[in-house]
């Protein structure tokens, strides 16, 4: 491997790393954002909930690239899916029908995408890795 490949691939793990700190700080001062807020409205809410298992999710997302070096495509997918049912309870109201639909659909869509990666892995795994040998 040349210098240059070398550097360029330390530069691009460093900024990896700054940029993977700057979500992760960034999430723990959303949770204090929001935990902030319940303290002061004096009631917590399903929407509250959900934001904050967002957040939840967003860490898990950073630890599990940190220790393994992969991010599982599931992550995002299920931070989506809660992102919709949030976004379906705060805003049902005012929502019509096919909207309702619409993201009811999307969110059923996703999870089924999950339970197709998730067979995928299991029954055809990728083969192992050079680390993994």
């Amino acid at each position: 491997m040349g210098t240059r490949r070398k550097v360029g691939l330390k530069a691009i793990k460093t900024v990896e790393n700054i940029v993977l700190a700057l979500i992760a700080m960034a999430s723990v001062i959303a949770i204090g954002q929001e935990i902030f807020h319940i303290i002061k409205v004096g009631r917590v809410e399903l929407a509250d909930l959900l934001l904050l298992f967002i957040y939840l999710e967003v860490l898990a997302m950073v630890s599990n690239f940190v220790e393994s070096g992969k991010l599982p495509v599931r992550m995002p997918i299920y931070i989506a899916i809660v992102a919709l049912a949030r976004y379906l309870i705060l805003d049902m109201k005012s929502m019509d029908d096919w909207r309702i639909v619409a993201i009811s659909v999307a969110s059923i869509l996703l999870a089924g995408t999950v339970i197709v990666i998730r067979w995928g892995h299991i029954k055809l795994p990728y083969p192992p890795t050079k680390d993994e040998e």
